[in-house]
């Protein structure tokens, strides 16, 4: 017993020791994504141009704002203007004030951005009548 395992160690040893010649082949670099990448300005155009819509409804307009908040990005004001103007048309208060709480949650820790959109859309606010979640008071909750 005490042979086996003098000899296995043994061997281990001598496998850790004796270089082993390594070929590799050369790897092929496969790129998967076939559409071209959307600039800035396409990107805005394509939401605005959604949001837009005069037939939207309450539900694509909740699917929209969704998939606009589950990106890793902070909306440029004239998509926000685009789709609280949407929620006028809707009459959908709700939507718009929740917008407006996605996109300072959204903000994270930068404390600048969500003033500064405040600042870009406060007379779209006026023009349409909605208040911010600060001046309802709901936003210490």
């Amino acid at each position: 017993m005490l042979r086996a395992a003098v000899r296995l160690s043994f061997s281990g040893v001598r496998s850790l020791t004796l270089p082993k010649p390594v070929c590799q082949g050369a790897l092929a670099s496969r790129c998967y994504s076939h559409g071209k990448q959307e600039t800035d300005e396409e990107f805005d155009a394509r939401w605005v141009t959604y949001f837009n819509k005069q037939d939207i409804d309450a539900w694509e307009l909740r699917k929209g704002m969704n998939t606009l908040i589950g990106y890793d990005l902070v909306p440029e004001p004239k998509i926000l203007e685009a789709a609280l103007r949407a929620c006028r048309r809707l009459n959908d208060l709700a939507s718009a004030i929740r917008i407006l709480e996605a996109v300072k949650d959204k903000a994270g820790p930068h404390k600048e951005i969500y003033p500064y959109l405040l600042q870009e859309l406060r007379p779209t606010l006026d023009e349409l009548g909605i208040s911010t979640p600060e001046e309802l008071g709901i936003d210490k909750v």
